[in-house]
């Protein structure tokens, strides 16, 4: 059965061309231009993940995932105005998975929706083996400690907050402190899907993350990049 996307935009033109892509990739889409119109319906009948952007008139994107909380936690992707950072904070703040700054790749929008839902498919999978199964072992690298079960991170005792992306990616160095990891192979890791992306895209999350640990520790360097061949964690 496919998997419904609700897409919820003023921008009639995005809507058009987005449910286009996703529908050609297999999946069943709903579109709203009226966020008021779109909490009814996803109200009585939640779809997999909903798509919503920030800026719209009335009620916006945030009011609209304030509300969906409420009764539901699927998965949301924000749409944000470019380097917007406030937006994304707050966005993820309240509860959001992942946010992608217009204007964007629709292949990159695609990846990162098959990401979200295929870590909650694996989270249900796992659930259903075992309910009694223990929860994934806390990642403790010297200052930093990432709880993959609850999607928690925290560095010198306080919260950062990261994206599903931003997550795999930091999680993924961090295993393995010192060993180097390109770029394609955490294009892998991050996306899974034998899609497009430029692995400059990988260049953009370090970046993000980055800034994010430097917000509440200015002295943070401990991602380092090896120009030309990638990026490896440095434990501290």
């Amino acid at each position: 059965m496919s998997e419904v996307i609700a897409l919820v935009d003023d921008d009639r033109n995005i809507l058009t061309s987005v449910s286009i892509a996703l529908q050609s990739e297999g999946f069943v889409t709903r579109v709203y231009s009226d966020p008021s119109m779109a909490l009814k319906a996803i109200t009585d009948s939640p779809p997999a993940l909903g798509v919503f952007d920030i800026k719209m008139p009335g009620m916006d994107g945030m009011e609209l995932l304030r509300r969906v909380r409420e009764f539901s936690a699927m998965p949301v992707i924000f749409l944000t105005s470019k380097d917007d950072e406030l937006d994304e904070a707050l966005g993820l703040a309240m509860g959001a998975d992942d946010y992608i700054a217009k204007p964007f790749s629709q292949r990159l929008l695609i990846a990162r929706i098959r990401a979200i839902l295929r870590r909650q498919e694996m989270a249900r999978g796992e659930a259903a083996v075992d309910t009694q199964e223990p929860e994934p072992q806390l990642l403790e690298r010297g200052r930093l400690v990432m709880d993959p079960a609850r999607h928690k991170v925290r560095w010198n005792g306080r919260d950062v907050t990261l994206t599903v992306t931003e997550f795999l990616i930091l999680e993924t160095l961090a295993q393995r402190p010192g060993v180097v990891k390109s770029r394609n192979q955490l294009l892998d890791i991050a996306y899974h899907e034998d899609v497009y992306v430029d692995d400059r895209t990988i260049d953009s999350h370090i970046k993000r993350i980055r800034r994010k640990f430097r917000a509440t520790d200015p002295s943070f360097d401990s991602i380092e990049t090896l120009y030309g061949v990638g990026y490896r964690f440095d434990e501290q």
